[in-house]
């Protein structure tokens, strides 16, 4: 944790400000740590007196505790809880009926296992040792892991996590098959005087404490709000009709992208209602084969060669189970298309592009209008109107010798036809 201010510190990505009785709170910007908490439930009032809070600490994980003093504590607040020896310093996260919704949801039960207690609000003497526990996390991972290198184990080692007193560290660590690590933690202990613990992660959750940008362009769910996996299968991208290209389905963690689950349960769902194709569909025109389902529009897609997806025709699941039927009593339909639902699906199309239409801003303004009116309101007129309105009296009288009154006219025909005039 970093000095910024007097009364301003940097810790575990987040601000920590602090008040007149040395007590602190972070300032909870929403989105500067790992696993958010939006407290929905903020503004209606509570019907009991809940006991019960969320405490995280560096990145993902968190903790359920009980305030058994009943402190008067609120979101950001930095506290000294229980910890397995000693105590540690964690960040309050959720509370009140919040906590106790989140609780339910982890399936912790209440009756079989005890919650650890709240101390109190973190004094300045807390902090400066947290402070310096958490400087210190960085240089152990990197001489930890020179250590395993050392010791030839197959494993490696993600993070680096000190308790709040400096008296244990949890050491992540990754690993394909069982490790023998009892000599390491033995090395370690003598190397950095401190309680170790090992706990091993999986490449997901590595990827939570890691964090990162997906290729949605937002946060990965693991550090944004997921807090338990489910294993992601293959079939999941077959049911979405998802090309099966490893590359593009694997996330940041190597593995199965975890929003393939996501809208799993409504494609099967949908697919339910759509028969199994196991034979061309025989038509008087030919034999069209399945090249691909809509499972959301209730669409199969058929083309008359089974290997490349060329003049596709789109058919409804109820006319596709109507000519299975047809086909298993030996009967050749003519038409295999419906042209309704062809003609819903262009609709549909053609709306899209009705709703913005790209060329909306290169039709010409009609500006004729407007600058008339600037013309006429404006007194200074331009050279060419000055010129226009010249012209229209030189064509109506003035010097205009072609002007039936112009004393100059009888003159100038003297001349022409006598070759003499007096003027």
């Amino acid at each position: 944790m970093k000095k910024i201010k007097d009364s301003l510190y940097w810790s575990r990505g987040c601000y920590a400000s602090r008040n007149s009785l040395g007590e602190y709170s972070c300032l909870n910007v929403e989105g500067c740590h790992k696993l958010t908490v939006f407290d929905w439930l903020k503004n209606i009032p509570a019907d009991k007196n809940y006991d019960i809070f969320e405490i995280r600490f560096k990145n993902t994980r968190k903790g359920f505790y009980r305030n058994c003093n009943n402190r008067p504590l609120q979101n950001g607040d930095v506290v000294a809880v229980e910890a397995s020896p000693g105590h540690d310093i964690g960040i309050v996260s959720a509370m009140g009926p919040v906590a106790e919704l989140k609780l339910i949801k982890t399936g912790i039960n209440l009756n079989e296992c005890e919650l650890k207690k709240i101390y109190r609000k973190a004094k300045s003497t807390d902090i400066e040792k947290w402070q310096e526990a958490v400087s210190l996390e960085y240089s152990t991972m990197i001489k930890s892991r020179q250590i395993t290198a050392s010791l030839k184990l197959n494993m490696k080692i993600g993070d680096v996590e000190y308790q709040g007193d400096r008296t244990k560290a949890i050491f992540y660590y990754i690993a394909d098959e069982r490790v023998d690590f009892r000599e390491l933690i033995k090395i370690l202990a003598e190397e950095f005087r401190i309680r170790i613990e090992m706990r091993q992660i999986g490449a997901r959750q590595e990827a939570g404490l890691i964090g990162g940008i997906g290729p949605c362009g937002r946060e990965l769910c693991c550090a944004q709000w997921m807090h338990s996996f489910v294993s992601v299968a293959t079939n999941a991208a077959r049911y979405q009709e998802i090309t099966i290209n490893p590359q593009k389905l694997a996330g940041q963690c190597s593995k199965l992208k975890c929003c393939l689950n996501y809208e799993l349960d409504t494609y099967i769902d949908a697919l339910q209602h759509f028969p199994q194709i196991t034979e061309p569909l025989q038509t008087i025109q030919g034999q069209y084969y399945l090249q691909k389902t809509d499972a959301l529009k209730g669409l199969m897609w058929f083309s008359t060669d089974p290997t490349i997806a060329a003049n596709l025709v789109a058919v409804p699941v109820d006319r596709v189970k109507e000519v299975i039927e047809l086909n298993k009593q030996g009967k050749k339909i003519d038409v295999l298309t419906i042209e309704k639902a062809d003609a819903e699906f262009r609709l549909e199309f053609k709306s899209v592009l009705e709703d913005d239409d790209i060329t909306r801003f290169d039709k010409p303004q009609n500006k004729g209008k407007n600058n008339r009116r600037k013309r006429e309101n404006n007194p200074r007129k331009g050279k060419r109107e000055r010129n226009e309105n010249s012209k229209k009296e030189n064509k109506n009288g003035g010097n205009n010798p072609n002007n039936n009154d112009s004393p100059i006219k009888p003159i100038i025909k003297k001349i022409i036809n006598d070759g003499t005039a007096k003027i």
